[in-house]
């Protein structure tokens, strides 16, 4: 039983190349990755991720500098295997962050949940391409994805592609992209409560970020990185 196995955690810094992740029976576990090395030349990696049955994997991504790639190819083999990923990148200057998943549900009763947000400044640029595949057999699957993008300058770009490919009827599926800019009549509220104009686009975008930052299940680390994000947030000159 799953009491009998508890959570693994690994907390990685700016990997390169492939990684695999193969999850036994029963097996939890929790990964965060920070992305944050400037480096001359665009960071690319690679994962493959096997979950088993009644697996789970929760796995947080934190892009905050530097151009980088990740390419996910996540396998669910096993009844009742479960996979949670989120992302959150913060691009600035002429920065390019990309997101690459292939999530395929392999077998029935599996559960799958992607949530990416990116926030864009300067000439940045972002992709994100995800793909959810639900084989013929793999009944009673539930997958969700969405990709969210925030504009803070016009010259900032956000490509987003969420995909399903479903040849199982008994599912529930549904995925989502929305690129937008900071609500206006939420800054006019926050400055009649007399909070500055940058305290309230601060407020603002760590709302937004906030979500993907709150899945860190570990407290400590959690709020470790909610300071880095607060402190890449403030350094944006919008």
């Amino acid at each position: 039983m799953k009491a009998n196995n508890p959570m693994t955690h690994e907390f990685l810094i700016n990997p390169e190349g492939p990684q695999r992740i193969a999850l036994e029976a029963d097996v939890s576990a929790e990964y965060v990755v920070l992305l944050n090395a400037v480096a001359p030349a665009p960071r690319e990696t690679f994962w493959d991720i096997t979950l088993t049955e009644g697996a789970s994997l929760k796995m947080v991504f934190l892009s905050l500098d530097g151009s980088m790639a990740s390419h996910l190819n996540v396998s669910l083999c096993g009844r009742g295997a479960s996979c949670d990923l989120s992302g959150l990148c913060l691009a600035r200057d002429e920065q390019r962050m990309d997101f690459d998943i292939r999530m395929t549900h392999l077998v029935p009763d599996c559960h799958s949940t992607q949530l990416f947000k990116n926030v864009l400044d300067d000439r940045s640029v972002t992709h994100f391409d995800g793909l959810v595949k639900v084989v013929p057999d793999a009944q009673r699957t539930e997958a969700y994805q969405a990709n969210h993008n925030l504009l803070l300058s016009d010259a900032a770009h956000a490509f987003t592609r969420p995909q399903l490919e479903i040849y199982a009827d008994d599912v529930k599926c549904s995925h989502g992209a929305t690129i937008g800019r900071l609500n206006p009549d939420e800054l006019f509220y926050l400055r009649s409560r007399g909070i500055t104009l940058a305290e309230a686009r601060l407020l603002q975008l760590l709302a937004f970020a906030g979500e993907v930052v709150e899945k860190i299940s570990t407290a400590e680390l959690r709020e470790k990185m909610l300071v880095l994000v607060e402190n890449c947030l403030r350094s944006e000159k919008n």
